[in-house]
């Protein structure tokens, strides 16, 4: 068990070798036993990283369970893994999300037409290289969450774009259109252009800070040792040098995330990708983004993190709104998700920057409970335009007369969306705009804008696609069936026990906050009127000093 980081970052890079390396499956024999093997894989992963969350302990050290295996030794590279709570539930919910992608896209790497022993050798392999590249990034999204030195995060950070590609521009949507693999092949160069720029950069800042530490008797990546070293003093930054490295990081870290105006790339992406692909894409690999922002930006820079904080807010706001409000124009369902994605990720990096144990706590919940439900109702959504063969939401209508489970699900997944109190995002969603407005008021009243504008968005989707009259090529679409009631069930269930007790997740969670805050010399704003009945409350009419 002293190796149990490893071996769960292991497994699934394993199962992507062996997925890709069985027979071609020119049979539906062989297709099966591809999927079986790298669904097992999967769930071998998710018991792993369960188990990592069991041996957790949230009042133990910052980072435990820890592991080094020295690299590159000439310049303090090792391979170094250890979790704090933030990491910890991250990687757990990359777990769970695998094989329920996995499920919903069970046949969405099927070679078109029938089995055929002499059919071409791309449309013999499909199967096994979309479940590898699924695998592939299953491994480089743990092993960054995983990860305690500055360069082997770096090099996992840039390397899941790679797999992602391939899913985005060789395994796309099927109901795109006749144009669809020209589109395809455009929204997979722009994710590659836009986060390799973002990574370029990043990797100046990486070598410039190694540069400075080196020259103060720091000659290593290892993040604990430089981030303690900053604290104490020992290793100093000037603010100019500071604020330069935190740009480059951050700006890395903006693109994936993605934050307004670097988001362009996100609706291209997910509307042209499969819905497996899409939530990979918006649930999983974004996440790591938000979570380098509150491990590295905060951890390395806290002074420049204070400094660009109020700037930083103004742009998660601009998103905030500006995601929801193209959502509500949308006629294309796959890219309306996407623009509420993008409004929900403003929510996650102003909690992060508002710099308050709210906030922050409210953050990386958000990135728990917004990857659930955004999987849900993605998902949930995939298996209404396979049945339609069509994005566009003009196309549907009186779904839930023919099919009501579907539409129940697509409900509560909009619900979820909107954060309606009793489900789990309403919970990340309170205490992020909490945590914002102690701190700065005016931007935490014009976040709450977005909440109507989801509202809106949730419920005139549900209304076009599910009610009135039934249109044509709607009346005999058949209800989820059982595969996809399997996928549905567990996001559903989550769902509803997040939003009514969140406890477990932020028991794990608020220690890192709390240390986090430490770093950057944050605390809590002190309540702007006293409580009654407090020890320090003022007496009635009086004033508190």
């Amino acid at each position: 068990m002293s190796h149990l980081l490893t071996v769960t970052c292991a497994v699934p890079a394993a199962g992507a070798v062996l997925t890709a390396a069985l027979p071609a499956g020119s049979t539906e024999a062989r297709r099966r036993t591809t999927k079986a093997v790298a669904l097992a894989t999967s769930a071998v992963t998710l018991a792993l990283a369960a188990a990592v969350a069991a041996r957790f302990d949230p009042d133990g050290a910052r980072y435990q369970l820890t592991e080094s295996y020295s690299w590159i030794r000439s310049f303090g590279i090792s391979f170094s893994l250890g979790v704090d709570g933030i990491g910890t539930v991250l990687a757990l919910l990359t777990a769970v999300l695998v094989p329920i992608v996995m499920l919903a896209s069970w046949h969405d790497a099927d070679p078109p037409g029938q089995d055929s022993a002499d059919g071409s050798f791309e449309n013999r392999r499909r199967t096994q290289g979309f479940f590898a590249l699924i695998l592939a990034v299953e491994a480089m999204v743990i092993v960054s969450f995983y990860a305690t030195d500055v360069f082997v995060f770096y090099v996992f950070f840039e390397a899941m774009l790679i797999p992602m590609y391939f899913l985005i521009g060789g395994f796309g949507d099927r109901a795109g259109g006749p144009e669809s693999a020209r589109q395809r092949s455009y929204a997979a160069v722009k994710f590659l252009l836009y986060n390799l720029l973002g990574g370029l950069v990043m990797l100046a800042a990486v070598i410039g800070f190694y540069v400075i530490a080196q020259d103060q008797g720091f000659g290593t990546f290892d993040l604990p040792t430089l981030a303690s070293a900053i604290a104490d003093g020992k290793l100093v930054l000037s603010g100019t040098a500071e604020k330069a490295l935190f740009l480059g990081f951050f700006f890395a870290f903006a693109v994936k995330a993605p934050l307004w105006p670097l988001h362009t790339w996100l609706p291209n992406a997910m509307g042209e990708a499969t819905a497996g692909t899409a939530v990979l894409i918006t649930a999983v690999v974004d996440k790591v983004g938000t979570f380098a922002m509150l491990r590295f930006c905060l951890g390395l820079f806290p002074d420049a993190s204070k400094d660009f904080a109020p700037a930083i807010l103004v742009l998660s706001l601009i998103g905030i709104v500006y995601g929801a409000l193209l959502a509500v124009g949308q006629k294309d369902i796959k890219r309306l998700v996407a623009y509420a994605s993008i409004s929900h990720f403003g929510f996650i990096i102003m909690g992060i920057f508002a710099m308050t144990s709210q906030g922050q706590s409210g953050a990386t919940l958000y990135m728990v409970n917004h990857g659930i439900s955004t999987a849900a109702w993605m998902l949930v959504a995939g298996f209404l335009i396979s049945r339609r063969g069509s994005r566009l939401i003009a196309d549907y209508g009186g779904v839930q007369k023919v099919a009501p489970v579907l539409a129940g699900t697509f409900l509560i997944g909009g619900l979820a969306t909107l954060s309606l109190p009793g489900l789990a995002p309403f919970v990340s969603e309170f205490l992020v705009l909490v945590g914002t407005f102690t701190r700065y008021p005016a931007i935490g009243i014009a976040a709450t804008f977005g909440i109507v504008l989801a509202a809106l968005y949730a419920l005139l989707l549900y209304q076009r696609t599910m009610t009135g009259p039934v249109k044509d090529g709607v009346s005999a679409m058949p209800d989820l069936k059982a595969r996809e009631l399997a996928v549905v069930a567990p996001l559903v269930a989550l769902t509803i026990l997040l939003g009514v007790y969140p406890k477990p997740l932020t028991d794990i969670v608020n220690p890192a906050v709390d240390a986090t805050l430490t770093q950057v010399h944050q605390t809590d704003p002190a309540p702007a009127l006293p409580v009654a009945g407090h020890p320090g409350a003022a007496p009635s009419g009086g004033e508190h000093k």
